[in-house]
């Protein structure tokens, strides 16, 4: 394996992703080749219909391609059963979502902890660590508030230190901003742009192009197929309006 192969986080080759429909055969994803390597910043975008949802929840491991090889971390993801890709869903992914998926009865502390629950292997001072990451999304003193206790933003903030629990190679964020205020969704994005500057992979779905200015480079797509890819000049995150 090379340097550059070892840098590999997911790695997708010829992926396309059909469905059955009304005796008709359609394609969400088409031929789809691509490496998402570390410390990356990508935001995904396109029409609706486009391809990214179907992406996302290929990269998830909610989705399995209908033919194609995907990898993370050099693993092949139809080579393993349902119970080591639920394991490696908690090993290698953190998830952030538009509708933020906390558990009501639960405060933030243990909202943070939930992947840690799915683990075979406890993480050492598991506790500490929500708590710590609770204290760096900006959560210090709302450790004990439960959910309807909470702000959008400061819900979406719980979400993302949920999604930092167990170190992922790769954060996968589904439309992170879209319920939030202009001013709450700049600051959600200001935490991504910490998340990426400490070495973290992002993938950023969303159909805001304010939004995808702020990541480091866009991956378009239309009708299942790679529409352009683009770096994002520096300049244009800056500052940037995120709604």
């Amino acid at each position: 394996m090379t340097e550059s192969d070892q840098q590999i986080v997911a790695r997708l080759r010829n992926v396309s992703r059909r469905y059955e429909m009304g005796g008709e055969t359609v394609y969400a994803l088409r031929d789809f080749t691509f490496d998402f390597k570390q410390g990356e910043y990508w935001a995904i975008m396109g029409p609706s219909g486009s391809g990214k949802s179907t992406l996302l929840n290929l990269l998830s491991c909610i989705d399995r391609p209908s033919t194609g090889s995907y990898e993370i971390r050099g693993r092949e993801v139809s080579d393993l059963t349902d119970n080591d890709i639920s394991a490696l869903r908690g090993q290698e992914l953190g998830f952030i979502f538009q509708s933020y998926n906390l558990i009501p009865q639960l405060d933030v502390i243990d909202n943070i902890l939930v992947p840690v629950i799915y683990q075979d292997d406890p993480i050492p001072n598991a506790r500490e660590r929500a708590i710590e990451l609770a204290e760096r999304v900006g959560l210090a003193g709302r450790l004990h508030h439960r959910p309807n206790q909470l702000s959008g933003g400061q819900q979406q903030r719980v979400a993302i230190a949920r999604s930092l629990i167990n170190d992922p190679a790769m954060i996968l964020a589904d439309e992170a901003t879209g319920n939030l205020d202009s001013q709450t969704a700049k600051e959600i994005l200001d935490l991504f742009d910490e998340l990426h500057a400490s070495g973290k992979t992002i993938l950023l779905v969303t159909h805001e192009q304010e939004v995808g200015n702020r990541a480091e480079h866009i991956l378009r797509l239309k009708d299942g197929y790679i529409l352009s890819v683009n770096d994002v000049p520096h300049a244009q995150t800056s500052g940037a309006d995120p709604r």
